[in-house]
């Protein structure tokens, strides 16, 4: 079976197109700080946000108990505990001291439905139970009127 060949007078030119777009036409598309600027919000800033609104939320319903403690986050634990595992906080009553560790609250807890939302819930639940650590007293105790909405 032959081919028909073409002359290079029935193709049609190709189509010129600027430069920095894709084959839609559309442009180029990049992050709204563009490519040369760090992000917003970073991922430990707004873990940082967290904790502190957190705390600052926990100090004002706790003013007596909380007033003298110092609230630190770091990167993460020195060592690993046998048969506990990492450990997502850590609390020196003794110096009244409670230290937050960012990276497995962030990245060891499983989440049902990983959105923003859930990420700041894991943290508050963090802060909550270690602040409740440090006072000896059940989470739930600790704002027990921001649960009732009736």
């Amino acid at each position: 079976m032959s081919r028909v060949r073409r002359s290079a007078a029935s193709t049609p030119a190709p189509v010129q197109r600027g430069r920095g777009r894709d084959r839609h036409g559309r442009g180029v598309r990049s992050s709204a700080t563009g490519p040369y600027l760090p992000p917003l919000q970073t991922r430990s800033d707004t873990f940082d946000m967290t904790v502190v609104s957190t705390v600052d939320y926990l100090r004002s319903v706790w003013p007596d108990q909380l007033s003298d403690v110092t609230f630190e986050v770091a990167a993460g634990p020195a060592s690993v505990l046998a048969g506990i595992g990492v450990e997502r906080w850590a609390v020196n009553a003794a110096e009244r001291r409670v230290v937050f560790y960012r990276l497995p609250i962030q990245r060891l807890t499983r989440l049902h439905r990983n959105d923003d939302l859930h990420r700041r819930m894991v943290i508050e639940s963090c802060v909550f139970r270690a602040i409740a650590e440090l006072l000896g007293k059940d989470p739930w105790d600790l704002a027990p009127d921001r649960f009732r909405h009736f």
